[in-house]
């Protein structure tokens, strides 16, 4: 492919899309995607970027005597915008953009029969000189374009301002586009012509370009791109530690995979001569989506027989603008894809290890499934806000009100054709997250049989040692009244030994009294007892050995006759 060069130097530093492919960067360490303020998304919000507590009030106009021997572009956005202050500008940072490579800027025309520019002739355009490529916009397009793409690679300041003010673009797609907010809008609509704006986020998957550099050594396995096998209790990649709940961050996934955020921000001139298409993208050390990837994409649409039958059949250029969001809705796609394999793996995992990083892992998961709800809905208003939003120029472009109905009517059936798509996804999604709260209640069941089994276990261990600890009180129970009567008797005192006229006979005598009266009053006082009849009370309970006696006399005499009918055995207390 050829391109044009502006103010062409010796030394042409590498384009844009090169120095992405000379990049070597570990897109785990990338900063992670500032969160959105969506109340500086859209130009009806009536304060872009004010501190309410520091900016002024008062805002001045723009004095158009101003510029002196400045550019027309140079002021942009107070010269178009005034109530755009220099804090405001500075708090959004669009005139913050400072890349380390060139601004490239990528062209797709399709002309008004509905046919696309095969021409690689003037497709490119590396900009060096600012003012050059003014001159080059001011000069109008050939009459034969209907719509003119333009896809900026690593904007510049200077770039920025020319495209802001040579087609009247609102600050707030910039600002949009910088601070990853989603938005969509129409701005500035006459009889016919108008802008439409469409800021949106959404995921992709890549490959990271090297292999991961930490601190600690953790072992990651190699899986196949097309499966994900079991992997191991000795692989698994959620043991790093880096791997926590952030759904702003690059999500890390076996073997190198990286689910990213990217950016779809696009901004559409739509008039009656040629409408304008800016694609704006973030810098390339960012690994987002280049500016050729995503022009190559849209030239080659005019490759598709479906879609040239579009262009041929409704003049409306926003069929170009729809058909570009079809990108994010293939990265969708392969995203899930990749996540549904991932799943299956963890599935598999916790049905074989018990470990707690499984669950964090699954957590993690499920909080980026449920950011992806949020963007996937954006997505779809998205697509909805392009479909309800009429095209003003079509009262000049369509030659009969049926033809302008007709192109609505196809508008309408297209967009509802990604809808349905972005639907798919929707239950994709929701599938997915609830395979994870089916496995999250998988894993916390193995972790409740783990110490269901643990806790059958003591309770074994426990019933042993309680039957032992009551084989010894039993003994304690025997011997305590002759271990009491022995040390009573050994006492030296008149009124026990006076001349000692005790014996063997009677210290035996007075200890299996005491022992069976201990025993009595032992049993008695337990409330529960297999010495104890059916339903005891006090006093069947103080007659126990009576009632025991006559349940042996009564249960050998049963046996002795031929009966098998045996009284439940009590269980002891």
């Amino acid at each position: 492919m050829s391109a044009t060069v502006i103010d062409f130097v010796e030394l042409l530093p590498p384009s844009g899309e090169q120095y992405r492919e000379g990049l070597q960067k570990d897109v785990s360490e990338l900063p992670k995607v500032p969160a959105p303020i969506y109340r500086h998304a859209a130009p009806s919000a009536p304060w872009p970027w004010m501190d309410f507590d520091t900016d002024a009030s008062e805002v001045h106009p723009f004095p158009p005597g101003e510029l002196g021997q400045d550019p027309e572009w140079s002021h942009y956005p107070q010269s178009l915008f005034r109530n755009w202050t220099h804090d405001q500008v500075e708090r959004c940072g669009i005139l913050k953009f400072a890349p380390n490579e060139p601004c490239s800027v990528y062209k797709v025309d399709v002309f008004k029969d509905g046919s696309f520019d095969k021409n690689d002739e003037d497709r490119t355009v590396e900009v060096q000189n600012p003012r050059a490529y003014w001159e080059r916009l001011e000069t109008c397009p050939p009459s034969d374009i209907r719509v003119r793409a333009l896809f900026v690679e690593n904007m510049t300041v200077p770039v920025l301002q020319i495209l802001g003010t040579k087609y009247n673009v609102e600050p707030f797609f910039f600002a949009s586009s910088a601070n990853w907010i989603p938005s969509r809008y129409e701005e500035d609509p006459k009889p016919d012509e108008d802008h439409i704006t469409v800021v949106l986020p959404f995921i992709r998957m890549m490959k990271n370009q090297k292999p991961l550099t930490r601190t600690k050594p953790v072992r990651t396995p190699s899986l196949p791109l097309d499966g994900f096998d079991a992997l191991g209790e000795d692989s698994l990649p959620y043991k790093d530690e880096k791997q926590i709940i952030d759904t702003q961050a690059p999500l890390l996934l076996p073997d190198n995979i990286i689910l990213l955020q990217d950016l779809l921000a696009i901004h559409m001139y739509r008039t009656p001569t040629t409408s304008t298409i800016l694609s704006y993208h973030p810098s390339s050390e960012l690994q987002r989506t280049s500016a050729k990837r995503l022009q190559s994409l849209v030239q080659r649409t005019g490759d598709s027989v479906y879609w040239s039958k579009i262009f041929a059949r409704s003049k409306d250029p926003t069929f170009l603008f729809l058909a570009i969001l079809w990108y994010a809705l293939y990265e969708w796609d392969e995203a899930f894809e990749v996540l549904y394999r991932y799943i299956n793996a963890l599935e598999s995992d916790v049905l074989r290890y018990n470990d707690l990083k499984l669950t964090r892992e699954l957590h993690k998961l499920q909080a980026h499934l449920l950011y992806y709800q949020q963007l996937l809905r954006d997505f779809k208003v998205s697509v909805e806000f392009v479909r309800d939003t009429r095209n003003p120029a079509m009262s000049v472009l369509a030659s009969t009100p049926e033809e302008w109905q007709d192109s609505e009517e196809l508008m309408r059936k297209e967009a509802n054709n990604l809808t349905s798509e972005i639907d798919r996804l929707s239950g994709q999604r929701q599938m997915l997250s609830d395979r994870l709260q089916n496995v999250i209640h998988l894993a916390f069941a193995s972790v409740n049989i783990a110490d269901s089994k643990a806790m059958q276990k003591l309770a074994v261990t426990t019933m042993i040692d309680s039957a032992a600890m009551k084989q010894i009180s039993y003994l304690t129970m025997i011997f305590l009244p002759a271990s009491f009567l022995a040390n009573v008797f050994s006492m030296n005192v008149t009124e026990i030994n006076p001349p000692t006229t005790g014996s063997l006979i009677r210290y035996v005598e007075v200890t299996v009294g005491l022992t069976v009266l201990t025993s009595w009053v032992a049993i008695a006082l337990q409330k529960e007892s297999n010495f104890h009849p059916q339903d005891p009370n006090i006093w069947k309970r103080a007659l126990w050995p009576m009632f025991y006696a006559f349940n042996l006399i009564y249960t050998a005499v049963k046996q002795a006759l031929g009966f098998t009918e045996h009284r439940p055995v009590r269980n002891a207390a």
